[in-house]
């Protein structure tokens, strides 16, 4: 056959065998070459990237997902404990349980993994039934404050007052859920879509905000404050949260049952202080503390820790902070700690230290002295009083002896701003007189540099907390320029 017949049966529709045809017979073997190597090479590339038959690999057995099966398991145990009723149990018997659990599972299921894997496994399990799972590292990480979980990949920490994205993965949303759910559970609270926020406690006394859809539009989140161990008002110090001057006048101030309001914004270090300074509380006293979470870790024997509750389901069985303050009035406290003033209990807690409940401990939200005590004015209107506005102020300047302004600075740094003293009413107006603060010398790179130091104003109080026998003595309240001696430096500067 031809190469024209072998074209022509082909029935080559393109323009240039057409033209090949009506050329003659050289165009026609020509474009015949041309296109049997095309043809050529194609079925060599094709064969290249085929492999021969006897160079054909069988697909190897796909690797066990050690992640698949931890999540298998681990909704098959957590579903196992509820049947159980054990999810609010003790941490020992949970443990025995997830174990039994554990060791049943291994003994009667051909689980593909090796030794290694199957006692990562069984660690792992446990560390999820009893602990905080992935959050786990984090949480004994000792310069870690805050854990903030926004999502699976979305796990930020805060470290030395800088927010920074870990690599903590959780394996989905329901991974997160779950772990909110057993918070909750194991502090006898609940969690769903008909209520799905809430506050939490850990046995550390770490405290836990919780979200659930539809109020985070985005899945469940969870927000961890880290307290740890309580530092010590000397590790305070040492920190630069304050100075030796200043640690020692507020001990005098709450051994001599003055009544201290700390303020400051969220995460300034209000709690941290106001547990420092309780501290100085004699440990013969009687001490009643109210929080909306248990955080405060008291070292004095004899504490009684009030708690308030959420509503149920049905919207009963609320208790706030205002019908404990009223009911701890009739536990014969010495001391009343209010973890943070946020409604109309402020109204019973001025009135409770204005009528011989002195030394009183408590935290508000503010952005400065100032702002705090018009808080506390607001606040007593929620009560639901018809209160005259002066009768209010008289109240306040009455009963909150000295206001400490705590703030965390641009670089991260909480320190103590401002220690001041309310020494009455001027016309309608409190007044405040400075004893101490932080100046700011410079900035560096981020950094603040400054140091705390007195006003060199001698506060009122001084002659009162010496008639209850408090040795005060009056350098502490002089100024840097009249209290240098020779030998003696000048005040350190704070270059944290």
């Amino acid at each position: 056959m031809s190469a024209d017949d072998k074209i022509s049966r082909a029935g080559a529709p393109s323009r240039e065998a057409r033209e090949a045809l009506s050329s003659g017979p050289n165009a026609v073997r020509s474009l015949f070459r041309r296109s049997l190597n095309v043809d050529t090479s194609g079925r060599l590339r094709r064969e290249e990237r085929a492999p021969r038959p006897e160079e054909r690999v069988e697909p190897k057995k796909s690797e066990t997902d050690y992640v698949q099966v931890k999540a298998r398991l681990q909704e098959r145990l957590f579903e196992h404990l509820g049947e159980e009723g054990v999810l609010g149990a003790e941490d020992r018997v949970i443990r025995e349980e997830t174990e039994r659990f554990v060791a049943t599972v291994m003994a009667g299921e051909s689980l593909p993994l090796n030794d290694g894997e199957s006692s990562r496994l069984a660690n792992e399990l446990v560390e999820e039934a009893l602990g905080l799972g992935p959050l786990s590292p984090l949480m004994n990480d000792p310069a870690v404050t805050d854990i903030l979980v926004n999502g699976p990949d979305e796990v930020f920490v805060e470290r030395f007052g800088r927010l920074e994205k870990t690599d903590v993965r959780f394996r989905d949303k329901e991974h997160i859920a779950r772990l909110i759910e057993r918070l909750a559970i194991r502090v006898g609270r609940r969690i769903d879509t008909s209520w799905p926020m809430a506050d939490l406690r850990m046995a550390d006394g770490s405290r836990v905000n919780a979200t659930l859809p539809p109020v985070s539009i985005d899945g469940p989140t969870i927000s961890i404050r880290r307290f740890g161990t309580p530092p010590a008002r000397q590790d305070l110090v040492e920190r630069k949260m304050l100075s030796e001057e200043m640690r020692t006048f507020l001990g005098h101030a709450v051994r001599a049952r003055k009544n201290v309001l700390i303020c400051g914004g969220t995460g300034s270090g209000k709690s941290t202080l106001l547990g420092a300074l309780a501290e100085a509380i004699p440990g013969d006293e009687r001490i009643v503390t109210i929080e909306d979470t248990a955080e405060l870790q008291l070292d004095q024997e004899h504490v009684v820790r009030l708690e308030t509750r959420p509503p149920n389901v049905e919207g009963r069985g609320e208790i706030r902070a205002r019908d404990l303050l009223v009911n701890c009035l009739r536990m014969r406290p010495t001391r009343i700690i209010v973890g943070e003033v946020r409604a109309g209990e402020s109204l019973d807690m001025l009135q409770a230290m204005n009528t011989g409940h002195e030394g009183g401990l408590c935290t508000v939200h503010a952005n400065s002295p100032r702002d705090a005590l018009s808080r506390l004015e607001t606040m007593v209107l929620m009560a639901g009083t018809e209160l005259p506005s002066r009768a209010i102020r008289e109240q306040i300047a009455a009963a909150i002896h000295i206001v400490v302004f705590v703030r965390r600075f641009e670089d991260g740094v909480r320190r103590v701003a401002s220690v001041s003293e309310i020494t009455g009413l001027e016309g309608q107006t409190p007044l405040l007189q400075e004893i101490y603060r932080f100046r700011t010398v410079d900035r560096d790179r981020g950094r603040v540099i400054g140091h705390h130091e007195p006003t060199g104003i001698v506060p009122h109080l001084a002659d009162e907390m010496r008639a209850r026998g408090e040795e005060l003595p009056m350098s502490l309240f002089r100024a840097p320029e009249t209290n240098r001696v020779p030998g003696r430096s000048a005040p350190e500067v704070d270059r944290a």
